[in-house]
Order: C-alpha cells, then structure tokens, then sequence
C-alpha cells in the first residue's frame, strides 16, 4: 500500500492513528481471514512511528487507533447502514474504492461513538487521510460524505 501514498499526513500522535487505522480497515478488508487482535497489535508493535520503505512515520496515539479499528470493524454493519444513504443514488458502497470505504467507515466509527472529539475534527482529519492517498476528487467527496453524515448522527 506504501506506493499508493501521494504525500506524508503531518499532523500529531492523533493524526498518525487515524492514518493508521485506514491503513489496517484497509487490511482487514482485504483478507481472507480477517484477524482483528491480530493486525491492531501488528501495527502497534511495527508500524505506527517505524520507519517504513524509507519514510519515516509519526508516533500514533496508539489506543486511539486501536479503538478506531476494533470499534469500526465490530460495528461494520451500522457504518456501512449509516454511510449507503448519505452517497449519490447512482454511487452503491461496494462502487467505491476499498480506502475510501475504510475512510469513510473510520471517520462515520469516530463521528458516532466519539461525541468526544468536535465534528470538524474530525471531517477535517479524514479529509487529510484522503489527501494522502488521492488528489483533490476523492478527499472532496469524503467531506462531502462525512458532512452529511455528521448532520444525520450528531
């Protein structure tokens, strides 16, 4: 997934946890036989704030992340029920790419179990994760998504 990366996220420990957890929805979506422990404790352990392929990543809040990914992976279903009505009717969730799926189920996981954390925050930071991976189109349509989503649950 490292080449798909168009640019580093800056940004703090919280930051780097939000990046992470798309990184490992992305994962866990991906796997035959999704391991959940599994990859939170990979990740825990090897990638937030290693230094991968020549880049070298922020130290992560790592209970932040792991609550984003155990919590956004328990509650697929209800991500998913809350982000299908909140697309385009010519968009279907599956139409969509795998990492903007991630996002947007990570962000929807935050925006509904995290009243904790300000709806800009949060909308803003997943934005960011969008543009580390897309240009301008894609990081569009995720605050787009994540907005409408923020008015129907909060």
């Amino acid at each position: 997934m490292a080449e798909r990366r168009k640019k580093n996220i800056t940004g703090g420990p919280r930051s780097a946890a939000r990046l992470g957890a798309v990184q490992a929805l992305y994962q866990l979506e991906m796997s035959d036989e999704p391991k959940i422990k599994m990859v939170i404790e990979e990740y825990i352990r090897h990638r937030l704030g290693a230094e991968i392929e020549g880049e070298q990543y922020v130290d992560a809040d790592a209970d932040l992340f792991a609550d984003i990914v155990e919590g956004a992976w328990q509650r697929l279903d209800e991500l998913n029920d809350a982000i299908k009505p909140c697309l385009s009717k010519d968009w279907s969730l599956e139409r969509i790419e795998a990492i903007v799926r991630a996002i947007l189920r990570a962000g929807t996981y935050e925006l509904i179990a995290r009243p904790d954390v300000p709806t800009a925050v949060i909308i803003n930071e997943y934005v960011d994760v969008a543009h580390a991976f897309y240009e301008r189109t894609e990081a569009s349509f995720v605050n787009g998504v994540l907005d409408k989503i923020a008015k129907a649950v909060r």
